[in-house]
């Protein structure tokens, strides 16, 4: 069946009809829909059209239902209607993904000219996964984590094997390596890829609200609960459930999660009926977990039950060699983006961003791609034109010095025998390249 041009939401039936006229003198084809739920059911990876919703509806919000289009795919654009008091709500919608916002009454026209470029957005996407698809042979792995290296390489190789079974998974690594980006890959390789991917950053919410997020609440469970809400759980049924920032979940809730994880059935607050679901679990952390159980912030059985298999990401200092790579593809990221003229990037440059630390990883290799291509490459800290001998010289020896630093937890006196450097001269060099010990 074809899909439709725009999937339209809107609880009041002449605003449906009305729009449904407007789009259809327009040549678009539109889908309404009077509730957010009958519409999302509709929705999958594989939608070319654009969702319309308006804020304000009975039973599911409209901002409800960009969170769970977004799980569906993080692309799919969504536009809101808003009333006037609601302009605010939707500035924020757009910082959380939503495509624009119109507030009514809107001009029809607008409207039209609005999806029109959503949907020209939406092309642009799915070509450039059809592109890549066909270079990488259809794997998820290669379209979310980009490189050659031998690090990289083992990691979507053990990453596919893992996709390919219905185990929870742990992911760690340091911030900006790609855990989540690793997940997605995991939905997409997997046989859940037709089901939500329902993403929760435990870190991102007051501790007061994560229960009802995770398991939803009854009409009345607690002051302002004024009907039944979904939680994370029911939303990810018959997909994937990702915890993110997993070590941050409060100790109360980890026995909680443990029994819905071993049940596989949650129950909402206020209630005191099971309701069974159908959902694989994949958890993200930046920390490695058996310390937190050594420090008592972590329960044993907890990492156990999510730990059945682990991924580890490497660091961008692991996979050097990837960086003009990563280069590349962030740059046709950023040109998808923001459909500027690509920029060229100059070989000189690309050679010292390969050689310069990102503490951040490939999080902070992406800002500083997006600043080039905004045309600010001074920010980048690298030179245009040729890099001196001395300078590459220069970045290797302190490459070394941080390097041994680490590898010896901070000794001077072991990196100063590693080396064969005298301890003044270790000392002096720290200082000149601003090292410390850590």
């Amino acid at each position: 069946m074809t899909h439709p041009n725009v999937v339209f939401i809107d609880d009041e039936a002449p605003l449906r009809h009305a729009a449904e006229q407007s789009f259809d003198l327009a040549d678009l084809t539109c889908a309404t829909f009077d509730d957010g739920e009958t519409a999302l059911a509709t929705l999958s990876r594989a939608f070319t059209g654009v969702i319309v919703t308006d804020i304000r509806m009975p039973n599911i919000e409209g901002t409800e239902v960009m969170k769970r289009a977004l799980d569906i795919d993080p692309e799919i654009p969504v536009i809101l209607i808003t009333g006037h008091g609601d302009v605010d709500l939707a500035v924020s919608c757009i910082k959380e993904g939503a495509y624009d916002f119109i507030e009514k009454p809107f001009d029809p026209h607008r409207l039209v000219e609005c999806v029109r470029r959503a949907l020209d957005k939406r092309q642009l996407i799915l070509e450039n996964r059809d592109l890549r698809n066909a270079s990488t042979g259809d794997d998820p792995a290669a379209d979310r984590l980009t490189g050659r290296s031998a690090a990289i390489t083992a990691v979507r190789s053990q990453l596919l094997a893992i996709a390919k079974t219905d185990a929870d998974v742990l992911i760690f690594g340091e911030t900006g390596t790609g855990k989540e980006l690793a997940a997605r890959a995991i939905h997409e390789a997997s046989e859940r890829a037709e089901g939500p991917f329902v993403h929760l950053n435990c870190a991102a919410l007051p501790e007061a609200m994560i229960e009802s997020e995770l398991f939803g609440h009854v009409a009345g469970a607690f002051a302002g609960a004024m009907k039944d809400r979904f939680g994370k759980f029911e939303h990810a049924n018959r997909g994937i459930l990702c915890l993110d920032e997993i070590d941050s979940l409060p100790l109360a809730l980890q026995a909680k999660l443990l029994q819905a994880l071993q049940s596989k059935s949650i129950t909402r607050l206020g209630s005191n009926d099971a309701v069974p679901l159908d959902f694989r679990t994949v958890a993200i952390a930046k920390t490695d977990l058996t310390d937190a159980v050594a420090n008592g912030t972590f329960r044993a059985d907890l990492l156990y039950r999510l730990n059945v298999v682990s991924l580890r990401l490497p660091t961008l200092d692991e996979r050097r060699d990837d960086i003009p790579f990563l280069i590349e593809a962030l740059m046709a990221d950023a040109h998808l983006r923001y459909n500027r003229t690509l920029p060229e990037v100059p070989q000189t440059l690309v050679q010292a961003m390969s050689r310069r630390d990102w503490s951040g990883n490939v999080r902070e290799l992406r800002n500083a791609v997006e600043r080039i291509y905004l045309g600010l490459e001074d920010t980048v800290g690298a030179e245009n034109g040729p890099v001196s001998l001395a300078d590459q010289v220069a970045e290797i020896e302190k490459a070394l010095i941080v390097g041994a630093l680490k590898a010896e937890n901070g000794s001077v006196k072991a990196v100063c025998d590693a080396l064969l450097v005298p301890r003044k001269t270790l000392y002096d060099k720290m200082r000149k390249y601003g090292i410390e010990r850590g």
